[in-house]
């Protein structure tokens, strides 16, 4: 199986474009494994992927890839320091936890984490909010209350102030604007807090880490 850089959905898109050639990479929550797949023909990347779902393992295995089954709260307890290059945490972040204790347990087994997440300040949140004065429903968040997996609601301001209450640098973001069952999307310029559909991040230590919209 040969995957290209559009059969990924929008926001894998945009994280498979971060990461160098030849990296070691773990995917938490890699769900089908598309991503690992992608990276590994396209990039010669070596990864590795934690998945909670049995069924999903299963094919990931099938294509094969290296996956474990477990929480990967857990899993990554379990690895040395600063063994990858890239961490990678996509569309995951809203149903951790503790996502204080977790991001600095990434960034000990990892030189960068790379994080995406529903923007749940998007318009289409605030007006549904504002009308209907109902719990946030839309494409990216499909779910009624009382059986989303999402814990936590996080917005792109959220995020920023997070990684910078917790001492880390912002290197690159990306907030996004998807469409077409988010398999198509554009990177938001302006009014991102209000207009993303997705924030990605990716986050390092370096005291002079940079931050970029691209």
């Amino acid at each position: 199986m040969s995957l290209s850089l559009k059969d990924l959905r929008f926001d894998l898109q945009i994280i498979a474009s971060w990461i160098e050639p030849g990296s070691k990479v773990i995917d938490l929550g890699c769900g089908r494994g598309d991503l690992l797949l992608y990276l590994r023909e396209h990039k010669g990347v070596k990864g590795i992927g934690i998945e909670k779902d049995e069924a999903e393992v299963r094919e990931c295995i099938q294509k094969g890839l290296t996956v474990i089954q477990g929480d990967l709260n857990q899993e990554v307890l379990d690895y040395p320091n600063q063994a990858f290059d890239y961490v990678i945490l996509s569309q995951t972040l809203q149903q951790i936890y503790t996502p204080h204790i977790l991001l600095p347990s990434l960034l000990r087994i990892g030189r960068r984490v790379i994080v995406s997440f529903p923007n749940f300040a998007h318009w289409t949140i605030r007006l549904d909010l504002l009308l209907h004065g109902r719990a946030p429903k839309n494409p990216q968040l499909p779910y009624e209350w009382y059986d989303s997996p999402n814990i936590r609601v996080i917005t792109i301001r959220d995020f920023r102030e997070f990684i910078h209450r917790l001492g880390y640098r912002v290197i690159r973001e990306a907030p996004v604007s998807t469409y077409n069952q988010d398999r198509q999307g554009k990177i938001v310029k302006r009014w991102a807090n209000l207009r993303a559909t997705y924030g990605i991040f990716m986050v390092g230590k370096e005291e002079n880490g940079r931050k970029n919209g691209n």
